[in-house]
């Protein structure tokens, strides 16, 4: 359950706010070629939830050494978000022609322009991890991981897992396979990342990787239903996408109602491998049901 306590609208603005000031400077500083950074800007800077910087922010502040460091990082997150979901709705993967309410950075620009875009997205991701105002180790510990995370054994292994599902039969366990990578990666490596900046231990490390796990998890479960159930003018993306394609989803293989309960469970159980903190009350916990209960 949310926390009556804590003012998660409040927390999510504050904190999307540090983030899209930080974006911007980041941008500003790092591009000179007006196209791409036009293409570059119209992604990054176009909104959304900013869900991956805002968990990498929040569990840097986990631990009793609270660093408030881990702000570049969260950013780095956002580009390579981004990156991959100008990719995404290329041609040759989804075709998408609305990404947050506007088209997407191929419809707007070309395709060219677009990878373009999506590769200095990238790129950028990594000069800002490499020039983060930390220990050295410590930012090398954050590259691993995030590295890790957004390559050929993270979200793009599951990307091409994702293609290659596409019209065919598979169970349960590879969907949640192709999720943990294609999506959950992404989401625990920002707060693995976020825990390392934040000097949290081992221990720590572990139960915000297994919180994201779940969260992960919930984040896509919650996604196939809303491509059912959605209001696309909310959204700011088409629904019924997933049913046209014939992509395997949560509610095609389990049916709607259980794909909710399946959500809420992994939800509950996420929230479980938070006790091992001292915050209270923990944003973290809020952040679990709000991926629940989104409507976009």
């Amino acid at each position: 359950m949310m926390n009556k306590d804590f003012d998660l609208k409040t927390f999510l603005v504050e904190n999307k706010t540090l983030v899209e000031n930080r974006l911007k400077e980041l941008l500003n500083s790092s591009i000179r070629q007006s196209l791409l950074l036009k293409a570059m800007e119209y992604s990054l800077l176009a909104g959304g939830k900013r869900l991956r910087p805002v968990l990498c922010l929040t569990s840097s502040r986990m631990s009793d050494q609270y660093n408030t460091k881990a702000l570049d990082c969260a950013c780095a997150i956002e580009m390579i978000h981004t990156y991959s979901l100008i990719h995404d709705d290329l041609p040759a993967m989804d075709d998408d022609d609305l990404r947050r309410g506007i088209p997407t950075c191929h419809k707007k620009f070309g395709e060219a322009a677009a990878i373009l875009a999506g590769d200095g997205l990238l790129n950028l991701a990594f000069e800002v991890l490499s020039n983060q105002n930390l220990d050295p180790l410590i930012s090398i510990k954050t590259i691993r991981v995030i590295s890790k995370a957004s390559g050929s054994l993270g979200m793009i292994s599951g990307q091409i897992k994702d293609i290659e599902a596409e019209k065919k039969q598979i169970n349960l366990d590879d969907l949640e396979n192709i999720h943990m990578e294609k999506t959950g990666a992404m989401i625990r490596a920002s707060l693995v990342s976020g825990g390392i900046i934040g000097g949290c231990d081992e221990k720590g490390l572990k139960e915000l990787d297994e919180y994201g796990k779940l969260i992960g998890l919930a984040f896509q479960v919650t996604d196939d239903i809303l491509n059912i159930t959605g209001d696309p003018r909310i959204m700011g993306k088409s629904v019924g996408t997933d049913l046209e394609k014939n992509k395997a989803t949560y509610p095609s293989l389990i049916g709607l109602e259980n794909s909710v309960k399946y959500a809420k469970e992994l939800v509950e159980k996420s929230v479980s491998h938070l006790k091992y903190f001292n915050t209270n009350p923990n944003p973290l916990e809020d952040l679990a049901w709000y991926i629940l209960n989104r409507k976009k």
